[in-house]
């Protein structure tokens, strides 16, 4: 299944290329493996767009800043 040029084509083509390399082998935990390889690097990226402003990062995303401190110390981002 061919997707359009945008980040969940990013997602499927990752995706397929992990489970080719597995070569059959069993996969594990994959929903928590894809959550921490995407959360990460968005949290990053909005942090430095935000000017490293939390507040406004935690609108940004349309999430309490509470939980935006939260998962950023879960990350080790500060």
């Amino acid at each position: 299944m061919k997707r359009s040029n945008d980040i969940s084509a990013c997602i499927y083509g990752a995706l397929e290329t992990y489970f080719k390399d597995l070569d059959g082998e069993m996969p594990g935990a994959v929903y928590d493996m894809v959550l921490r390889s995407v959360e990460r690097p968005m949290f990053e990226v909005i942090l430095l767009q935000a000017g490293g402003n939390q507040t406004l990062a935690a609108s940004m995303l349309g999430i309490n800043r509470n939980t935006l401190r939260k998962k950023l110390v879960d990350y080790k981002l500060v």
